[in-house]
């Protein structure tokens, strides 16, 4: 994973489900995963995403704030949201423009056009403390992420 210099995560604003602008910068106490996954409507994806809703609160107690993010339009993740029946998760619309998230994590695939499926977890001050690529097929360990999350506040 490779973040281009001058490229700070806490830069990045994207729509949430419900058209709300999400300024990663508006949480600059807290520790944010950026949970990117490939493409909505996927069995991994879906899993990636509903692991991050049930372990919600294990994520707020340790300062840090999941967001999951993908390439899909704001249409597709309020659907997609209600589906999984999302309460707490934020998913970020990485659509327009295409990528830019994913891009400046490194974690685009320019010639599928879609992001890695990849966690990227950002201390307050906008630095990449711990990141991970998965395999397309791989579902990420939830309390391998819990677990690098509490090292990262303690």
């Amino acid at each position: 994973m490779v973040i281009s210099p001058g490229n700070n995560p806490n830069a990045i604003v994207l729509p949430d489900q419900d058209g709300n602008d999400i300024y990663i910068s508006d949480y600059d106490q807290q520790y944010k995963l950026l949970s990117f996954h490939p493409l909505a409507w996927t069995s991994v994806c879906a899993n990636q995403m509903t692991d991050l809703e049930q372990y919600y609160q294990d994520f707020i107690d340790n300062n840090t704030i999941p967001f999951g993010i993908s390439i899909e339009p704001v249409p597709t993740k309020k659907a997609w949201a209600e589906e999984l029946g999302l309460e707490n998760l934020k998913i970020l619309s990485d659509f327009y423009p295409l990528g830019f998230a994913a891009r400046m994590m490194g974690v685009f695939i320019e010639y599928r056009g879609h992001s890695k499926r990849a966690n990227v977890l950002i201390n307050p001050k906008g630095e990449v403390v711990w990141s991970k690529e998965y395999k397309p097929s791989e579902r990420p360990d939830i309390k391998e992420v819990l677990e690098e999350v509490e090292n990262a506040g303690s």
